[in-house]
């Protein structure tokens, strides 16, 4: 989408004069390394080419006014002198959230017209909140003439989707989207942020993304309540050892030792998390040295560990991980986000990505009569100002 018609559009909704400022925020997909980040375990995103545009301008009442290509007619309101709180429509949260806790930092905020233009599909599993929120701070720093470091940005949006979007997320998709890097996947570190950046050689990988159509909405309580039972397995360990924080410090020989003492339940979503830690860092090291077969199985195993232990994947992505891996040319497969629907993220043969995207299309359709979205993506950079 050219700038002009984003412009076009902005003028549209709002009238045409002033200065137009346009920032994008990348969409995510997380490679490995699922529901760890709030474990204070590793991860593996890379921003993707599908984002939202933030077409903005600077109000002199103090107001801030958002529209959306994805709800047009439903406008959100809020007033930079008077108290902000999450209401109706829900979208509106991942506004309401970022421009309530910049007041609450004290950054001297202007209002805003802004239009936001989306390319992601919302529930599909890549990060469409961490791009309205990441995207709508940026915007209200650029016309306010303030700077923010990228892990306070982070950490500020992860806070906003705690507070306003009733998800208890962890930090990985607003760190990835603040701060990607073109041609690279992030191995993040979410107990102490510290991250490393792995080169994808386009020459011979391509990630390819499929959307399955199912909607997910994580704030059902699911999210929440695989938090909690991760939580509970942490209490069990620190009896033992205070010096416990998360399951980040447990070891899998421990996970298994505890077995009977644990609930079925708790013990799965344990093993799930300390073994998913595991295979993160295999994985990056895997790519790191071209072994993307070792790679392929360990997505494999992560979207079993997800379907079996973690219980967060759906019959959809099921069929779609196991069609694909039956497609040649196909290193590996898994559901990707924070599951109950959404998207999976394929490693495949560049020379294999077309006919993969025609036969996992015609397959899935004759088995669900839905037509899924599939298309590859390069890793980009994080969100920045566009113009």
């Amino acid at each position: 989408m050219n700038t002009q018609q984003l412009k076009d559009d902005f003028a549209k909704q709002f009238g045409a004069g002033g200065r137009v400022h346009i920032i994008r925020a990348p969409g995510r997909v997380n490679l490995i390394g699922e529901h760890t980040d709030y474990n204070d375990g590793f991860v593996f995103p890379m921003a993707i080419e599908p984002q939202v545009f933030f077409v903005c301008r600077a109000r002199t009442d103090g107001k801030v006014v958002a529209k959306s290509s994805l709800f047009p007619g439903a406008a959100v309101e809020m007033s930079l002198t008077g108290t902000i709180t999450k209401g109706e429509p829900k979208w509106g949260n991942y506004v309401r959230g970022p421009v309530a806790l910049l007041l609450e930092k004290g950054v001297p905020l202007v209002g805003m017209d802004v239009l936001i233009v989306n390319t992601l599909p919302m529930g599909g599993g890549l990060s469409s909140s961490a791009a309205m929120e990441v995207g709508t701070t940026r915007s209200m720093l650029a016309l306010a003439g303030q700077e923010m470091d990228l892990s306070s940005l982070a950490l500020l949006c992860q806070k906003a989707e705690h507070k306003y979007a009733d998800v208890p997320c962890g930090i990985m998709d607003q760190t990835i989207v603040a701060g990607g890097k073109a041609g690279h996947a992030m191995l993040l570190d979410c107990r102490d942020n510290s991250k490393q950046f792995i080169p994808l050689n386009p020459n011979d990988l391509s990630v390819v993304i499929v959307n399955s159509m199912v909607k997910h909405e994580l704030s059902g309580g699911e999210y929440a309540e695989r938090r909690s039972q991760c939580e509970e397995g942490v209490r069990h360990f620190q009896k033992s050892n205070p010096s416990v924080k998360a399951l980040r410090d447990i070891q899998i020989a421990q996970i298994e030792q505890a077995k009977s003492a644990l609930s079925d339940v708790v013990y799965r979503r344990c093993r799930h998390v300390v073994t998913e830690n595991t295979r993160c860092l295999r994985y990056a090291e895997d790519l790191k040295t071209q072994r993307y077969e070792s790679a392929g199985k360990l997505m494999v195993q992560s979207h079993d560990s997800m379907r079996d232990d973690y219980e967060i994947t759906v019959p959809e992505l099921d069929y779609l991980v196991e069609t694909a891996m039956n497609i040649k040319g196909v290193y590996g497969s898994r559901m990707t986000g924070g599951g109950f629907g959404g998207c999976t993220v394929s490693l495949v043969l560049p020379r294999s990505v077309d006919n993969f995207m025609a036969e996992i299309k015609k397959s899935y359709r004759g088995k669900y009569k839905i037509d899924p979205v599939a298309f590859a993506t390069n890793a980009t950079d994080g969100a920045s100002v566009v113009e």
